[in-house]
């Protein structure tokens, strides 16, 4: 995808009276019949809490008949939360999604088709090129909420302190490692230039697609052999021996927050999203972001569905838990609510509806700055990837304590990919 551009779908998607009935509701059934009420559950940090506790009462506002019940809880919690649900039968009305896990729960049944509810949801607010985040086999199982990116961010103030100058974005890994034991050895004792960036798969992903490949190829086969794992791992092997990045203890210690929140690194690789949280835990005045490094001339970036909404299959009220998607997903107030905490709003009517000052308008430019060199959006991942994903950070953290050398690693990250692939 070049060049991040509106388009507009010519007609909403149709569907009969025979697929509505099947979704639980007959033809003349509407959500304004009676008193609805909905179980709505997301992840995120408590900013974003307050930012849903907003939105949820503009819906139930304008929507006197539906009630929403929410619930939230940190990311890891959430996924084996919903786990449980399936395996029982009873997934929430409404539910944040993660591209990860989409393929998963709509593979084994768990989500509704929302393409069986005809214009219920609007996505002709929403650019061609990344409804296919949501898409498996021409059936639609998440509607994209939000984009990001990933950025290199970085704290000035920290820089200006050890006087060391920005990192720019056309660096080179070399050049980025070089950086970081700079930075390290010129702060103040408990400060480092970064943490172990190499422990998050989809900067892995980013770094292969740098270099013409993927981490997970559209057939949902491994995309990298074990001697490209093995020299993403460790390439950072002479910096943790010297000590220049953050010990995998006090990233532990440091927890909930990473430690650029904490104010403990001077730079950390993630979504862009992630702005108005990291200034919020280092009560810094300005971050900045750039570019990560790359080698070869091509940033190996795209745009991803930050996250969506999906509905259960089992709902009892399929047409109002569409229109809480409908209005969660295009509505302007919404929009100025979150600004860019869950990423660039994905409706343009969301967009339009927002003011973007401050961390959203530093966002809204780097995305900007990086349009002419963005490649495909994922589509929606192989049953298993948040699984990959997850073992990915936990043996990376295993070779930082030292539980691992990193040739063990990588093949116990195969072997156990293997067997998340195939489940």
């Amino acid at each position: 995808m070049k060049n991040r551009h509106l388009l507009t779908v010519a007609a909403a998607l149709c569907a009969s009276t025979l697929g509505l009935a099947a979704c639980g509701g007959g033809s003349g059934e509407t959500a304004a019949d009676g008193p609805v009420s909905l179980d709505y559950t997301w992840w995120g940090s408590q900013d974003r809490a307050d930012r849903m506790t907003k939105a949820i009462a503009a819906f139930e506002a304008s929507h006197p008949d539906i009630d929403i019940n929410p619930n939230f809880s940190d990311f890891e919690g959430y996924w084996q939360k919903r786990a449980t649900e399936a395996a029982g039968g009873g997934l929430p009305d409404v539910m944040q999604f993660d591209l990860s896990y989409l393929r998963q729960y709509a593979e084994r049944g768990a989500l509704l088709d929302i393409a069986e509810l005809g214009d219920a949801v609007d996505t002709s607010t929403i650019e061609e090129t990344l409804l296919p985040s949501g898409q498996i086999d021409g059936a639609t199982y998440g509607v994209p909420i939000s984009t990001n990116a990933l950025g290199h961010f970085y704290n000035p103030a920290i820089l200006e302190q050890a006087g060391v100058a920005a990192p720019t974005g056309d660096m080179t890994w070399d050049e980025y490692d070089a950086w970081i034991r700079e930075v390290t050895e010129k702060s103040p004792e408990g400060v480092f230039g970064s943490g172990d960036y190499t422990s998050t798969f989809w900067l892995f992903d980013m770094y292969l697609r740098q270099q013409g490949k993927q981490a997970v190829t559209e057939d949902g086969e491994i995309g990298f052999t074990k001697a490209e794992l093995k020299e993403w791992w460790e390439s950072p092997a002479d910096l943790r021996q010297d000590g220049s990045l953050i010990s995998a203890e006090r990233t532990t210690q440091l927890d909930p927050k990473s430690p650029f929140g904490a104010n403990e690194t001077a730079s950390e690789f993630s979504w862009d999203n992630f702005l108005a949280g990291y200034l919020t835990d280092t009560g810094a005045e300005k971050l900045e972001i750039v570019a990560p490094p790359t080698d070869t001339g091509d940033r190996g970036l795209f745009l991803k569905a930050s996250m969506l909404y999906a509905i259960g299959a089992n709902t009892e009220n399929p047409e109002a838990a569409a229109e809480f998607v409908d209005f969660m997903v295009n509505d302007p107030e919404v929009g100025a609510i979150f600004g860019t905490s869950r990423g660039i709003p994905a409706s343009e009517t969301q967009r339009e509806g927002a003011t973007f000052e401050g961390a959203d308008a530093q966002i809204v430019a780097y995305e900007e700055s990086i349009a002419d060199e963005l490649g495909e959006s994922p589509a929606p991942l192989p049953i298993g990837f948040g699984t990959l994903e997850s073992n990915f950070k936990r043996l990376a953290s295993d070779v930082n304590y030292g539980r691992y050398t990193v040739d063990e690693a990588v093949d116990q990250w195969f072997a156990e990919a293997e067997s998340a692939l195939q489940q």
